[in-house]
C-alpha cells in the first residue's frame, strides 16, 4: 500500500464524524430519498457502517478488491441491496447511496490538501473506488431482484386473497404471477384479489399493462381486484402516462384494501371494548 493510497483513509479517519454527518444530510435532502421506504435511523446506521468499512478497506488494502477488508464491505453492500429490493427501492436509488459519498469526501479533500497534484490524485483514487462499489451495488441489487421470481399468494380471509409484489414486473414474471394468482383463486374460490405493489419501485406504462392483464385474467375467473400500495409518486406517474385505472379500486395501503374487501364480501370486524 502506497502513501498515496493511504491519504484518503488517514483524512477520513480524522474527520469521520463530520464526513458522516455531511453525507447523511446530503442523503435525506436529496430527491432520491425514499422516506416512505426507510427510516432515517436505519439510513444513518447503514451510512455509519459503510463509511467505517470503507475507511478500513482503503487503509489496510488500498484498492486491492480481493483483500479481506474489501470482501467485508462488499458483503455489507450485498446485504443492503437485498433489503432494498424487498423494500421497493430502484437500482439507481440503491446505487446513489454509494455515489452520494463522493461530495463530502471531495469537500474534505479540498479543505485538507493544498497541493493541486496531490488533490487531483486523491480525488481520482476516491472516484475510482466509489464507482466500483456503486457498480457492485447495482449488480448485487439485480441479482437479488432476479431471485425474486415466484410471488406467493396468501389467503387473508374467506373469499379474499392477496398477492404482494416485490421488485420489477416484466413479461416473464407477469406470467408466473398471473398463474399463481389464478391457481389460488380457483383453489379458494376467492371473489376478491388484492394486488399489493408497495414493493414495486416504479410503475411505467409496461408495468401498468402487466397489472391490467393480471386484473383482467382474475376477473375472467370471477375475482374482482383491488390494487394497493399506490404511493403519491406512483399516482402522479399513472396520471402523467394517461393510464386508465378508473374501473379498478386502488388504495394507498394493504390495510385499506383489506377493509374494502371485507365490506364487499359482507364481513365485518368489530373491536372488543370490554368483557361480556
Amino acid at each position: 500500500m502506497t502513501e498515496q493510497q493511504s491519504k484518503v483513509a488517514q483524512l477520513l479517519r480524522k474527520h469521520e464524524r463530520d464526513v458522516l454527518q455531511q453525507w447523511f444530510s446530503y442523503q435525506i435532502s436529496a430527491t432520491t430519498m425514499r422516506a416512505d421506504l426507510i427510516k432515517e435511523s436505519d439510513l444513518r446506521e447503514q451510512s455509519r457502517r459503510f463509511l467505517q468499512l470503507f475507511i478500513e478497506a482503503v487503509q489496510q488494502n488500498g484498492d486491492d478488491e480481493n483483500a479481506g477488508s474489501w470482501k467485508s464491505l462488499q458483503d455489507m453492500l450485498a446485504e443492503m441491496s437485498r433489503s432494498r429490493v424487498a423494500q421497493g427501492f430502484s437500482p439507481s436509488e440503491t446505487a446513489t447511496f454509494v455515489f452520494s459519498l463522493k461530495q463530502p469526501i471531495f469537500d474534505m479533500l479540498r479543505r485538507e490538501l493544498r497541493d493541486v497534484d496531490e488533490l487531483c490524485r486523491e480525488m481520482w483514487l476516491t472516484t475510482a473506488l466509489l464507482d466500483k462499489l456503486g457498480l457492485y451495488t447495482t449488480e448485487a441489487y439485480l441479482q437479488s431482484r432476479d431471485s425474486i421470481i415466484s410471488t406467493p399468494v396468501v389467503q387473508l380471509w374467506d373469499n379474499v386473497v392477496a398477492l404482494p409484489l416485490i421488485g420489477t414486473l416484466d413479461s416473464e414474471r407477469t406470467q408466473v404471477v398471473m398463474e399463481n394468482l389464478l391457481e389460488k383463486v380457483v383453489e379458494t374460490g376467492a371473489s376478491i384479489a388484492i394486488i399489493d405493489i408497495t414493493g414495486v419501485p416504479t410503475v411505467d406504462t409496461l408495468v401498468a399493462q402487466h397489472l391490467l392483464k393480471t386484473v383482467a385474467a382474475a376477473r375472467l375467473m370471477g375475482a374482482d381486484c383491488i390494487i394497493s400500495g399506490i404511493r403519491p409518486q406512483i399516482a402522479q406517474t399513472i396520471v402523467h402516462l394517461g393510464i386508465n385505472l378508473a374501473d379498478i379500486i386502488t388504495k394507498a395501503t394493504l390495510a385499506d384494501a383489506f377493509a374494502i374487501a371485507l365490506q364487499r364480501t359482507g364481513a365485518k370486524v368489530t373491536r372488543l371494548t370490554g368483557k361480556e
